[in-house]
């Protein structure tokens, strides 16, 4: 799948309109299954919310890869980042395969210098991503649907009120779809400056060992030789044949990066957090 950058509406308002905004781990996302039920037509160019629901489908290789859901390894990833402590300010960041986006809204939080986010879909970019992207770099007034609601007789808020941008948050955003391997292509021959990422944040992106190939090269070509990746994982994806381990293998036999398995959740299906980098890096 082809490449493209999304351009950023200048009316944020706008992004954020007929959205019904919720809250997860203090960060705003919008309501994904009402963005199915609504999302048809030009919105949805590549028709993927039909083929996902018509299919029972969170995957459908090569056609829709997950990104109108959030995936629990993406929360591990969130809360590692805090306990560990990752610094963020001035730092610049790839949210790859990112779905919803909140590992990059994380980033941008932590005063990430510039993040960029990546989906296959573009169906994802514009219609979640971006929203919530906006929705975090906007004072909705009240914290929407945050769960003050149970507290209160008043329902979560349908709309945001009128949006005031915080001091150049967006503009610190880029937003691509497309293959893991024609973005690195974009991003490396196009006339726009170019750093290679300190970090790139990425979580259940290794659940298929035929995308191995496309993944490591990717993190090898886009990150910076000093850099880190932050990787969240289940150990094994049933189904797909993929996992922590079976990736961590594949890495070692290429001889590009050292891993270590940072932390391991074993509350339901066991998951853990990997952490990558050059081996020639200190």
């Amino acid at each position: 799948k082809a490449a493209k950058e999304h351009e950023i509406p200048g009316d944020l308002n706008k992004v954020l309109e007929n959205k019904v905004l919720e809250t997860v781990s203090g960060l705003y996302y919008i309501n994904m299954s009402l963005v199915e039920m609504t999302c048809s037509g030009d919105a949805d160019g590549e028709g993927i919310v039909s083929k996902s629901v018509s299919s029972h489908s969170d995957l459908i290789p090569g056609v829709y890869e997950g990104g109108l859901k959030i995936w629990e390894c993406t929360f591990d990833l969130i809360d590692y980042l805090s306990e560990a402590e990752v610094e963020f300010t001035n730092k610049r960041v790839l949210d790859l395969g990112c779905g919803a986006g909140l590992l990059g809204i994380v980033a941008l939080r932590g005063k990430a210098g510039s993040v960029h986010f990546q989906d296959y879909n573009s169906t994802v970019i514009d219609e979640i991503t971006l929203p919530n992207a906006a929705a975090n770099c906007v004072k909705a007034g009240n914290r929407v649907g945050s769960g003050d609601s149970r507290k209160t007789s008043k329902p979560p808020l349908k709309k945001p009120k009128k949006a005031e941008c915080l001091p150049d948050a967006l503009t610190k955003c880029r937003f691509f779809s497309g293959e893991w391997s024609e973005v690195s292509q974009l991003l490396l021959s196009s006339n726009k400056p170019f750093l290679k990422y300190d970090i790139i944040l990425t979580s259940e992106t290794i659940y298929n060992p035929d995308y191995y190939s496309a993944l490591h090269d990717t993190l090898a070509q886009l990150l910076d030789k000093k850099g880190r990746v932050y990787l969240a994982s289940k150990v094994h994806y049933f189904g797909v044949g993929g996992g922590i381990y079976l990736f961590e293998k594949f890495t070692e036999e290429r001889n590009v990066f050292r891993t270590s398995i940072v932390k391991v959740i074993d509350k339901g299906l066991h998951r853990c957090i990997m952490e990558m980098a050059f081996k020639d890096s200190n």
